[in-house]
């Protein structure tokens, strides 16, 4: 892996989350997950650069994220749509992800899981949480995207690492 500045990235963030996927990683050696999400963003707060990610409380990955300070966001080439695509549709519960798609994860720096068979990786440091208040949508439209009331907490991530994967498998 070799590691960027973000200066290096010329990708539209847009694209990346909305149309590509990423894959939210986190957890440990022993014990890590990974969904696969579309919803998020990248850019400044608080004077650090910032990925901001939404996770609903019923997803596996949630405690994990909760467990852990750090978390990774991975993108993957158009030819890794399979391993997005899986991950999306199968919960970490009743499937072993990385196993069941041959995938290797790196603890990465004792930081957070890795996936080697990412394009790019961002390492953050989680900094801010907050759960979505449906009291708060000035769009009252915006309740239709949670027919269960199952809303998400939005995590807020301090991207301290870009690693560009140059020695793909």
């Amino acid at each position: 892996m070799k590691k960027l500045s973000f200066e290096d990235i010329n990708k539209s963030a847009f694209q990346m989350v909305g149309q590509d996927w990423m894959l939210i990683g986190a957890g440990n050696a022993e014990n890590s997950n990974c969904m696969t999400a579309s919803w998020g963003g990248l850019g400044v707060l608080w004077n650090m650069n910032v990925a901001f990610i939404f996770v609903r409380p019923v997803r596996y990955t949630f405690g994990f994220i909760e467990t852990n300070d750090y978390f990774s966001l991975s993108f993957f080439n158009d030819k890794s749509k399979r391993i997005l695509n899986f991950c999306g549709s199968n919960s970490g519960r009743d499937v072993n992800k990385t196993k069941e798609l041959k995938m290797h994860s790196i603890f990465y720096e004792n930081k957070t899981i890795i996936y080697e068979e990412s394009d790019l990786t961002f390492v953050c440091r989680k900094i801010f949480l907050s759960d979505i208040d449906p009291k708060l949508f000035v769009d009252k439209s915006i309740d239709d995207n949670y027919p269960k009331k199952d809303y998400h907490r939005m995590y807020v991530g301090e991207i301290t690492e870009i690693l560009l994967n140059d020695q793909k498998r």
